[in-house]
């Protein structure tokens, strides 16, 4: 292996793919293999925001419209969210968690958490906070360059 196959698997991209890796395989063991961490995000939204659109939960996620639209509907048919008609605009859905949701976000939190803790166990305070900083600033920069929607 010579040097500029070392030098690849220092970027930074390289580096955030097997962040990620490691972040589903403990996600897989410690928290669901039935509920993503993208589902479990919506969740903790749809909790602190009852009566959130669509259109609106899928701008707090990142997350375009036909993704938005299958992940909705995946957690409907699972009974976690509800999903109905805004009573002051027809056209408007607004989801609200079941009590089945509820209960899945109050028995997940605490698994969620441990994961958190094992992928930043060798950090310190500082460090973690920084790299969740560092992480922000690399999202915030995607948006403004129109690579990520808001």
């Amino acid at each position: 292996m010579d040097h500029s196959d070392l030098a690849a698997l220092e970027h930074t991209g390289h580096l955030m793919r097997r962040a990620q890796q490691l972040h589903i395989a403990l996600w897989n063991r410690e928290v669901s293999l039935e509920v993503s961490s993208v589902q479990y995000a919506a969740l903790l939204v749809i909790a602190r925001k009852p009566g959130i659109s669509q259109r609106e939960l899928g701008s707090e996620l990142g997350l375009d419209r036909s993704t938005i639209a299958d992940l909705v509907e995946r957690m409907a048919r699972r009974e976690l969210i509800a999903r109905e008609q805004s009573a002051s605009d027809r056209r408007r859905k607004v989801l609200t968690l079941t009590e089945q949701g509820r209960e899945a976000l109050a028995e997940l939190t605490p698994a969620v958490d441990r994961v958190d803790a094992l992928i930043t166990g060798g950090l310190s305070t500082e460090e973690r906070d920084q790299l969740r900083d560092l992480l922000r600033s690399v999202l915030a920069h995607g948006i403004d360059t129109g690579v990520l929607q808001a």
